[in-house]
């Protein structure tokens, strides 16, 4: 993966507000894999004080369609057609990290895994994992 394809990935990725509002960064970008960490701020709290389901599908749909962009041409972008998630823990820590990878890449389909993991004070512990495809489109 180039510096120009890196710097692809981290432009359309500052353009999502929805990420700015989460306060999730882009942690590291690698041909077929993204990592995205975000906060778990007061404002994406369920009831019992958890990180909110909402937060943990936002950041591991974002990893999953950003490693499929990886594996694409540029002068294309992504878009989820499906995505599934098991809920496997609640969200304890201080944030999640999602980790997406492309499981087979495609010029019509591609398919994509992410776990979204919890982490307090170093220590990770796996709360979630989706699956879907995404749908390459032009830009």
């Amino acid at each position: 993966m180039t510096d120009q394809d890196r710097d692809r990935i981290y432009q359309s990725f500052a353009a999502q507000s929805m990420m700015q509002t989460l306060g999730a960064e882009l942690i590291t970008v690698e041909d077929g894999q993204v990592r995205i960490a975000a906060p778990i701020l007061p404002g994406s709290r369920q009831q019992q004080g958890f990180g909110h389901a909402g937060l943990t599908f936002s950041i591991g749909d974002s990893a999953a369609g950003y490693a499929a962009l990886t594996v694409l041409p540029r002068g294309q972008e992504v878009v989820t057609a499906e995505i599934k998630i098991n809920l496997l823990a609640p969200a304890r820590g201080d944030r999640l990290i999602a980790t997406g990878r492309v499981v087979k890449p495609g010029n019509r389909l591609c398919v994509v895994t992410s776990e979204v993991h919890a982490e307090t004070d170093g220590e990770l512990t796996l709360i979630a994992i989706l699956q879907g495809t995404m749908v390459p489109v032009p830009t």
